[in-house]
């Protein structure tokens, strides 16, 4: 099952947060709509603390939700590896749980 909510890369609008190319320019994840798909149950991304933007620095999105601010998780207990952080200890996704926190 899936549920529709707002883009949390572009916070609904449409427009690239960044106007990487131009004012105008569409979000590439939403592709301009502003809505989103996200599997459930879903939870809050723990890579990007659901602003669906790159934690790194960059101006990209996500590398975890790609951009959704959401992710769909699994029932589960934190992840072993990360401590449910979904960070590595180079602050890259954890690679036992997918950046998710939980496995």
């Amino acid at each position: 099952m899936t549920k529709i909510i707002g883009c949390a890369f572009c916070k609904g609008t449409g427009k690239d947060p960044f106007d990487l190319l131009s004012p105008i320019s569409d979000c590439l994840v939403c592709n301009s709509t502003g809505l989103v798909e996200v599997g459930e149950p879903m939870g809050t991304c723990i890579f990007c603390a659901g602003t669906g933007k790159n934690p790194l620095g960059a101006r990209v999105a996500c590398i975890v939700c790609g951009g959704k601010g959401k992710n769909q998780v699994t029932a589960g207990f934190k992840c072993s590896q990360c401590k449910g952080t979904g960070k590595s200890g180079d602050g890259l996704p954890c690679s036992r749980c997918g950046g998710k926190g939980s496995n």
